[in-house]
């Protein structure tokens, strides 16, 4: 975890680097005197958790928080000052605590303790929306049961990868053929084919993968290619001339 301090008496700032040093693992990365200097920071650069003073040049940390109130991501605000009559408004800014000076060793201790909790917490439930972000992604990826799933009609159909045949591109989306079905899937063909058992499937051009087992017929194509015909469907597959040494690896031909 990495924060800024905003201090304009360097005894208190040091004080204070101290007492996070001391009572914690964060990171003091900077620290600054001006409240336009930490306005200026925060456009290029992000922190964790900004350490502010009230009573400093420029722009007050009162007005300087209201500005970073309106940030996508919001460092932590800890106001530290010796002024009581601020608190309420500090806290209408959704600040994570309001410590008064001169400081109190067991308060910081145990402000700095909540702190990294939180920024921890935070941590993990960014995490775990990455996680969801990610499984969705990797809807239509086949698991370890080798299941899909497949989309139509606003369904998600659980279907066996063995039952998939070939799927081809479709300008932004993927088409997914069963025996009896066809699907859309909203993802490209390579990430489609990148979900799928790769000893399995066979990305056979730039369009389309098929399943090696339901291959019926290998036909020789133009200019040293194939047309794949499938087994139970009528389709007819293209190898391109990029793919044809490694499907003939893959065929034994």
């Amino acid at each position: 975890m990495k924060a800024i301090i905003v201090e304009d008496e360097i005894p208190a700032r040091e004080e204070l680097e101290y007492l996070i040093n001391e009572y914690s693992s964060i990171e003091v990365t900077d620290s600054f005197d001006d409240g336009l200097d930490v306005l200026k920071f925060l456009q290029e650069s992000e922190t964790d958790a900004i350490f502010l003073d009230i009573n400093i040049p420029s722009l007050d940390g009162m007005l300087l928080a209201s500005n970073i109130s309106k940030f996508a991501k919001k460092p932590y605000i800890i106001f530290t000052t010796a002024y009581k009559e601020h608190a309420a408004k500090a806290f209408e800014l959704e600040a994570f605590d309001y410590i008064l000076k001169p400081y109190n060793e067991k308060r910081i201790a145990a402000m700095l303790s909540r702190l990294e909790s939180a920024f921890e917490q935070s941590q993990q439930g960014i995490s775990e929306k990455k996680e969801e972000s990610r499984a969705h992604e990797r809807e239509g990826s086949a698991g370890v049961t080798g299941r899909v799933n497949l989309r139509k009609n606003d369904k998600i159909i659980v279907t066996d990868v063995n039952d998939i045949y070939y799927a081809s591109a479709s300008e932004k989306v993927t088409l997914v053929y069963t025996r009896n079905e066809e699907y859309v899937m909203p993802i490209s063909i390579s990430e489609f084919h990148a979900h799928l058992p790769q000893d399995l499937f066979f990305h056979c051009h730039r369009s389309y993968t098929v399943n090696l087992a339901r291959i019926n017929e290998i036909v020789p194509w133009f200019n040293q290619t194939y047309m794949l015909r499938l087994a139970d469907i009528k389709a007819e597959i293209p190898v391109s001339r990029s793919k044809v040494k490694a499907f003939k690896q893959l065929m034994r031909l």
